[in-house]
Order: structure tokens, then C-alpha cells, then sequence
């Protein structure tokens, strides 16, 4: 059996059904089909994050994605009010706990005023008022900082498109994409797809799909474990807000910090450490062919090169809850192992070039008659509707 539609989107993460509900707003009458290979929405890196719709405070100024972020925080609020999705605008605070720390968070600040952001700069007194089991001597606050659970926030939007009258398949694996001048075919599960436009969300899949299309591929999907703790329930008010280190402007990402989740619960985290399965979220998980994936690529030993002193560290606080403790009371000394209770893992889909770069920026391989959004960075689920527009308007282009 065929299947005829305007527009196929693959992948049903919240990018893909960010773009699926902008696509219905712009052509009302077209036909849409979303194919996800998992049986739920938002069963990988959408349904595996920490939950923070982020204000777009660690951007270059004028940046893609500080525009990006900027717009998503406005959007998601007001997606989850229009909704009856919880959220809490709880805050967030970036601690400085020495006099270097304290010049990286006043780089920082000037950053985030000029992208148009409103913080507030706090002393140590202030901090310590503020966030009485916190050390530091200075911090950055962001107001409009909100945490929210965007697994519900993806289904919302799944069930929004197919009351839009949208196809969603669940449970279908692509195992074949082929253009041609008039429409792209997809096949899976014995089903074929046929539409004039292809949008491919791939996340931790992207590069797989892109080749499968045919394109010429030159960057690898490289996993990235991020471990997380939960502290005991005795311990949910030990922060009133979230609380994130100074960043390291040369590593890549933002230090284990402390998390309110929208459940009242407070989790750790998280390190980044080489995942040996793009989806094997257990500690132990392991897949041949994911290892080889980039094991044979050049670009990703560059990459463990140019970071290998990070990347030892990071190994070490994999291996060690001891030492994944000392990260955390840098800045909240009160707390014991014994506080560090097991929490799932997400896994974060880095995209790694032949140069061993990681690309932070949007990636997207685009042909006649198809998109393939190969790298969406983080902060995405935050900027998911307005990254679901720019997909439509690139679409309207093809």
C-alpha cells in the first residue's frame, strides 16, 4: 500500500512535531504523514533532557541561536498556558566560586544584555540570602529561566496534529528514502510513502538517515552520555532555584549543575562522557555498530584528542560517584554520597566533522525535495517551535 501526502516528516521528537504543527498552520489543507520509528513521541533525546527551558544566556550576540532561544522562551510558555501544561519560572543562577569563575560570569553578562536579556548580578552576601546552601562569591540571575517536563509537551503537540488531521505512524522503521524529480519515496515496514516534500528530524539518527537518502555525508553522530543523580526527597528544598557552574568557554559543555524538575524533585548533573549506544540509556549498554560508527571516523579521535584532559576527567566522574561529588559541592558543599541516588541518562547526538570539530550550530542537508535537519543544537527542545518555523519556511524554498 501507498501512502500519498504534501509532506513526510521522519522522526517524532518535539522538532518533529514542532515542525509538523507550523507546516498545518501555514498549509491548512495539506496532506502530512509523521513517521517515528519508537511506539511514543519523544522517546530519546526529547523525553531524556533536564527539563529547562533555557533564556539563551551563553549565545553569541545576534547568533541563529540566540534569536533561536530567545523566541522559543516566549513560545514554549506560551504553548504550555495555551495547554494547561505546568511549568515554573524557578530561575536559575550561575554560581562563580573563585576570581577567575567570576570574570567568566561577567563575560557572560554583558553576552546575555546584549542579546537582549535581563539579569541581575548578585554579590556573595546576596547569593548566600538568596541560596543559603550555596557557596560562591558572585552569580548571574535569569528570572525567566523555567523548568517543565517536555516529554508532555511533546505528546501535546503529537495530539495536536493529528486532531489537525495529520498521519502518525509509530512504530515504523525507515529502511529506505529515494528522490526523484516529482516526490520522494519512503519505505518501511512493507508500507511505501510517497510526498513532495521529505523533512527529515533524525536527532541521534541523523547521519544514518542522510546517507540512507544518498547524500554525502561528512560528519558523524558521536553520543554523548549525560549521567544524572537525584537527591532524596528530604533534600528537594536544599536550592530555590537552578543552579548551573561558571562555564569553561573552552570545553564544550555546561559543567554539572543542580536541577529543580517540574516534579519537585532536584537532580545532578550532568558529566558527558562517550556513550557506546546512541540509545542504550542503562549504564552498561552497548552496541557494535554504534562504536564503529565512530571509532572508524577520524574526526571523532581529532575531537577526544583537542579535549583528552576534559575527556579524562569526565571518565573519572563516570567511574567514581566520589568524584563526581567533588564537581558538586564546589558550590553546594552540604551534600554526601550517600545523596547521590541512581536517575536516568540522556544522550546528547554531537555531531562530530572529518576535522574533529563539535558543531554547535544548525546543520541541515537540503536537495529539490528534501530537508534533512542534521544538527538541531541544544538548546532545541526550548526552541523547538521556532526552529519547527525556520524548517517550514526552508521547506516552502525546496
Amino acid at each position: 500500500m501507498t501512502t500519498f501526502s504534501d509532506f513526510c516528516i521522519i522522526g517524532g521528537g518535539i522538532v518533529g512535531f514542532a515542525t509538523a504543527l507550523t507546516l498545518q498552520e501555514r498549509h491548512p489543507d495539506a496532506r502530512i504523514v509523521l513517521l517515528e520509528k519508537e511506539e511514543i513521541p519523544g522517546r530519546h533525546q526529547t523525553g531524556h533532557n533536564s527539563g529547562v527551558i533555557h533564556a539563551g544566556i551563553y549565545y553569541e550576540p545576534g547568533s541563529l541561536k540566540a534569536r533561536l532561544c530567545r523566541e522559543g522562551l516566549v513560545a514554549t510558555k506560551d504553548f504550555c498556558r495555551a495547554h494547561g501544561i505546568p511549568y515554573d519560572e524557578c530561575g536559575k543562577l550561575i554560581v562563580a566560586t573563585d576570581s577567575v569563575e567570576h570574570e567568566r560570569i561577567n563575560t557572560l553578562y554583558d553576552r546575555a544584555i546584549a542579546n537582549g536579556l535581563q539579569l541581575e548580578r548578585l554579590d556573595g552576601a546576596e547569593l548566600a540570602r538568596s541560596e543559603p546552601n550555596i557557596h560562591g562569591i558572585a552569580a548571574l540571575y535569569s528570572r525567566e529561566t523555567a523548568i517543565v517536563d517536555y516529554g508532555l509537551v511533546c505528546r501535546k503537540m503529537a495530539e495536536q496534529v493529528v486532531q489537525g488531521g495529520a498521519v502518525v505512524r509509530y512504530g515504523l522503521q525507515v529502511d529506505r528514502i529515494e528522490e526523484s524529480t516529482h516526490y520522494v519515496e519512503v519505505g518501511g515496514g512493507g508500507e511505501l510513502f510517497r510526498a513532495g516534500q521529505l523533512i527529515v528530524c533524525g536527532g541521534l539518527q541523523a547521519d544514518r538517515l542522510a546517507r540512507l537518502a544518498g547524500l554525502d555525508v561528512d560528519f558523524r553522530i558521536v553520543p554523548f552520555r549525560g549521567e544524572y543523580f537525584q537527591l532524596p526527597q528530604a533534600k528537594n528544598a536544599v536550592v530555590n532555584h537552578l543552579i548551573y557552574p561558571a562555564p569553561d568557554p573552552a570545553l564544550p559543555f555546561l559543567g554539572i549543575h543542580l536541577t529543580r524538575m517540574i516534579d519537585g524533585s532536584v537532580t545532578v548533573g550532568p558529566n558527558a562522557v562517550i556513550g557506546f549506544a546512541r540509545e542504550g540509556y542503562p549504564k552498561l549498554s552497548f552496541s557494535r555498530r554504534d562504536c564503529a560508527d565512530f571509532l572508524g571516523f577520524p574526526g571523532f579521535w581529532k575531537l577526544i584528542y583537542r579535549y583528552r584532559h576534559h575527556a579524562r576527567q569526565e571518565l573519572v566522574t563516570s567511574l567514581s560517584k566520589r568524584a563526581y561529588l567533588r564537581k558538586c559541592r564546589k558550590y553546594c558543599p552540604s551534600l554526601s554520597v550517600e545523596d547521590l541516588l541512581p536517575f536516568r541518562a540522556g544522550i546528547r547526538a554531537q555531531v562530530v566533522t572529518n576535522e574533529g570539530q563539535a558543531v554547535h550550530d544548525f546543520l541541515f542537508k537540503q536537495t529539490e525535495r528534501m530537508l534533512h535537519v542534521c544538527n538541531a543544537p541544544s538548546p532545541a527542545a526550548t526552541s523547538a517551535l521556532p526552529i519547527g518555523r525556520m524548517i517550514a519556511e526552508r521547506c516552502q524554498a525546496i
